[in-house]
């Protein structure tokens, strides 16, 4: 019967063609490299065994081609381990960075809307563990499977030679331990081996969760429960691999014994072929220390079909986060983009999920092009829904959003994107320097573009103290600043993007009033000519940037009134 897994293994391969031939070449060299070894034993068991005899009757012997034979397997099995090595690692490190990516790529339509559910570590996981653990698939599968199958046809068709009798019992031997024993060993690791893979993704995601949210577990006393729930789970973690080295212990036992009594089984035909006169001695040395070599290349699939199971899971998680349909289908890349950047919400309803109330229920809101409004609103009342609505994240299960007269289902998500600059609550920082963390924004950017932009957000000074300037780096997560120069850093990345729409999402969150006051002008000076839309739950100090207010409640609009008329019907708040 068919493994239900065996679409992830044809996907798998498929998305490794690229690398065949570095993977072709790994086992060949492999390949190569057994088959000496193989003969290696088997020419210097006959060598051997017929100078004892030679010398033993005074009996002349051309020991020179043995000698040379017996030199250039040693150099070949030598040479073809240590190129065997280099290749096959080449090819797996290639085949994951190349499974990595594409992945990646697989990955970028789903956000934010289908990767909203997995928790970072669990994502960070199926980028990385899952695929890292596919290393086994061509290492410790492929190649040596490969290997043994075919050491053991070149092992046969010799014995077959030499003395076909003799190889019943290596038939037989290799067919007990290269496939019944392997079959038995991946059926009892098979379950460990699953949950192994599973708990070792969710171990990642606890451990990526604790140094994330550090600040949290201490703030709330949660470290030591949290702490106990990552023992738990690695113990757990523990006990699985402990039971699936035990299994490849038991078969690596079996595999030894199993050699042993199919020399035996040779030795039994061989002798009888000696004493029949049908084999001569030095033949008989020749086979046994063959049968010996052979085992060497078969013991490894018992160990390898333990991992099995595990590999196929990996790929099964790979691809089916990756075969996650996106929540829009993007036009091509041809559809032209409006020349008017009006911007309007029609019955809009969004929700994150059926059992989930809406954030956003019947929404009509227009903000024609150059207009400055302020969205206002309790925590949960639809501001950001509205944001995320807007630059194509979320799909809506009723009514449309335009952008330009045209609905933005319709537009590239990229190139709508780009003409819409955000200043999000949530600065996000690269481990990269400064210039590189601007120049996301526009990478074309002139040295007077990136100048300007970090004036206008308040950044000279700042620049000015890091030790390399522009080329200090920020390290992960912008580690290295402080959150409010991330947030100037976040201000002037969207100021270099010139694009015609500027939202706001609490711009000065983080920021001390003084600066926060040299900001308000900068950004009323930005926003000029522009269409600038801010998000904000108390406009105290940002009403001079705006010209009318928008109230939500509960995912819908409640009012909209001049920014006057706002303030004093709010006491001047």
């Amino acid at each position: 019967m068919r493994s239900p897994l065996s679409p992830a293994l044809r996907r798998l391969l498929a998305v490794q063609r690229p690398y065949r031939g570095w993977m072709a070449g790994g086992a060949a060299l492999a390949l190569l490299a057994a088959l000496a070894a193989i003969g290696l034993m088997a020419v210097s068991g006959w060598f051997i065994a017929a100078m004892a005899l030679a010398g033993a009757g005074g009996l002349a012997i051309n020991y020179f081609t043995p000698a040379a034979a017996i030199r250039a397997f040693a150099i070949v099995r030598s040479g073809g381990r240590y190129g065997e090595r280099l290749v096959t690692h080449e090819a797996t490190l290639r085949g994951l960075a190349g499974l990595r990516a594409w992945l990646f790529r697989r990955l970028i339509p789903l956000a934010p809307a289908r990767l909203a559910a997995l928790r970072s570590g669990e994502l960070f996981a199926r980028l990385r563990a899952d695929v890292d653990a596919l290393e086994h698939f061509y290492l410790s599968v492929l190649v040596p499977a490969a290997v043994a199958l075919l050491s053991t046809g070149a092992a046969l068709l010799l014995t077959l030679i030499v003395l076909p009798l003799a190889a019943l019992p290596l038939l037989l031997g290799a067919v007990l331990a290269g496939v019944l024993l392997p079959a038995w060993i991946e059926r009892r690791a098979a379950r460990a081996s699953e949950l192994a893979v599973r708990e070792s993704a969710a171990l990642r995601g606890m451990l990526l969760d604790a140094l994330r949210g550090h600040s949290e577990l201490l703030a709330w006393g949660a470290v030591a429960a949290h702490n106990a729930r990552v023992e738990a789970l690695a113990a757990q973690l523990d006990s699985r691999r402990t039971r699936i080295d035990s299994v490849q212990a038991v078969g690596s036992g079996v595999v030894g014994l199993l050699a042993q009594l199919t020399l035996l089984g040779v030795l039994v035909v061989g002798l009888a072929a000696v004493h029949r006169g049908a084999l001569a001695p030095p033949q008989l040395v020749m086979l046994s220390l063959l049968t010996l070599a052979l085992f060497d290349v078969i013991a490894p699939l018992g160990e390898a079909l333990a991992q099995w199971r595990a590999t196929l899971l990996a790929s099964a998680r790979v691809f089916d986060l990756a075969d996650t349909p996106p929540c829009f289908t993007e036009p091509s890349s041809g559809t032209p983009m409006p020349p008017a950047y009006e911007i309007a919400f029609e019955n809009a309803h969004l929700r994150y999920s059926p059992q989930l109330p809406w954030a956003l229920e019947g929404v009509d809101l227009v903000l024609p092009a150059g207009a400055r409004v302020a969205v206002v609103g309790a925590s949960g009342a639809g501001k950001s829904s509205l944001l995320g609505a807007l630059l194509k994240f979320y799909p809506l299960q009723q009514g449309r959003v335009l952008f330009g007269g045209q609905s933005v289902q319709a537009l590239p998500g990229d190139a709508l994107r780009r003409r819409i600059a955000v200043i999000a609550q949530q600065t996000t920082l690269f481990n990269l320097s400064l210039l590189e963390n601007l120049l996301l924004a526009a990478p074309d950017a002139s040295a007077a573009a990136i100048e300007r932009a970090v004036s206008l957000a308040q950044l000279d000074p700042f620049v000015a103290s890091l030790p390399q300037g522009y080329d200090t780096l920020l390290g992960e997560g912008g580690a290295l600043v402080s959150g409010g120069e991330a947030r100037r850093i976040a201000i002037a990345r969207a100021l270099l993007q010139d694009a015609p729409v500027l939202v706001l999402d609490e711009p000065t969150e983080g920021l001390d009033a003084r600066t926060a006051r040299d900001l308000y002008a900068a950004l009323d000076a930005a926003g000029r000519g522009r269409t600038l839309l801010l998000i904000t739950h108390r406009l105290s100090g940002l009403a001079e940037l705006i010209e009318e207010v928008v109230v939500m409640e509960a995912g819908r609009v409640r009012a909209r009134m001049p920014v006057g008329e706002y303030l004093a019907a709010e006491g001047g708040r």
